[in-house]
């Protein structure tokens, strides 16, 4: 009898699991496939305009039949979804692949994921709130592991604008906690990430229209795991794989595991970002960078360990502390913040 009691809560576990690695193996192929269109001469504006727009256009369809009856949630939740769209997926997409023109894949998504840090040192200087020893050791361990991964004291020279590009990128997914944990108005998830999609289609759209996103393309082809390939090839990967498929499939994981769960799966996109530059375009990592890239995604973990149990201080739920909280939160009703990042 106990076994047949058990066997159904293993398999959702077990199907979650695959389903996040998944979904962060998707989300951890974007940069290397838009490192090979930086290299052939594409802008980052025009790489990143080409994925969102396409992702958006692959969502339609599914956020048409989700907001089926609900339309008034979109109306309710505007200011929410163009916050969304203009800083977490256009503003956080575009400084992502800005680093990633002056840095490697995997540093650039490793200073992306400093986002968690960020957010308590905020929540620290605005509300007093002192992070707990674990949370102070595994910023210790995230700052040490990002002096390892940028090689300061080997003497490298240091990139100081993609570093800057990378931090920008980082705020970005301080703003997109900030503004899709807040789930109080039951808006679809598969609707959110719809209409904040279209509206970072836009936006970008909007912003090359006016000249002020620098638009190079060409049709010159690309070389992926030593094979030539034509342009489109790179785009289409972006645009249905890294875009749709993962936030499709983020929400399917935060659902199966729950927020906190989901989220701790999803910090292997750092590895599967690495593992996918050096068999892709043979850009690997340092044995000192692979250090401190652990040393990161163990000082994020412990981030999220050290302030995940921590009772909140009573704030509005729009607060930075309530997006905090919600980010390690184990209810599935608030896996959408973790699972749905967009890079």
């Amino acid at each position: 009898m106990a076994a047949a009691v058990s066997t159904p809560q293993r398999a959702p576990f077990a199907l979650g699991l695959l389903v996040a690695l998944f979904s962060a193996a998707t989300f951890g192929s974007s940069g290397t496939f838009g490192a090979s269109l930086l290299t052939t001469g594409w802008s980052p504006g025009a790489i990143v305009t080409l994925r969102i727009c396409g992702a958006a256009l692959v969502l339609l369809v599914p956020t048409v039949v989700a907001m089926r009856g609900q339309w008034h949630l979109l109306r309710r939740n505007a200011l929410r979804i163009v916050a969304y769209g203009l800083f977490a997926v256009a503003g956080c997409q575009f400084a992502y692949f800005m680093a990633v023109d002056h840095l490697s894949v995997g540093v650039a998504l490793l200073l992306e994921y400093l986002a968690p840090v960020l957010i308590v040192a905020w929540v620290w200087a605005r509300h007093g709130r002192r992070p707990s020893p674990l949370t102070m050791a595994g910023v210790a361990a995230a700052v040490l592991g990002l002096v390892l991964v940028l090689e300061v004291a080997s003497g490298a020279q240091l990139d100081l604008v993609g570093v800057l590009w990378g931090l920008l990128a980082a705020v970005g997914l301080v703003i997109f906690f900030l503004v899709a944990a807040d789930d109080q108005d039951a808006l679809p998830p598969i609707g959110f990430a719809g209409a904040g999609l279209a509206v970072g289609a836009v936006s970008l759209l909007l912003a090359a229209g006016l000249g002020l996103l620098p638009m190079t393309a060409n049709t010159s082809a690309v070389v992926l795991a030593g094979w030539s390939a034509p342009w489109w090839v790179p785009i289409i990967e972006l645009a249905l794989v890294a875009g749709a498929v993962a936030y499709v499939s983020g929400i399917a994981a935060a659902r199966l595991l729950g927020g906190t769960v989901a989220s701790f799966v999803g910090l292997s996109e750092v590895l599967f970002a690495v593992v996918f530059a050096w068999l892709i375009v043979g850009e690997a990592m340092s044995p000192v960078q692979i250090v401190g890239g652990v040393a990161v995604l163990a000082g994020v973990v412990a981030v999220k360990l050290g302030e995940g149990g921590r009772p909140g201080p009573g704030l509005p739920t729009d607060d930075v502390d309530a997006a905090l909280l919600a980010a390690a939160d184990g209810e599935p009703s608030t896996g959408f913040a973790e699972s749905e990042r967009v890079h």
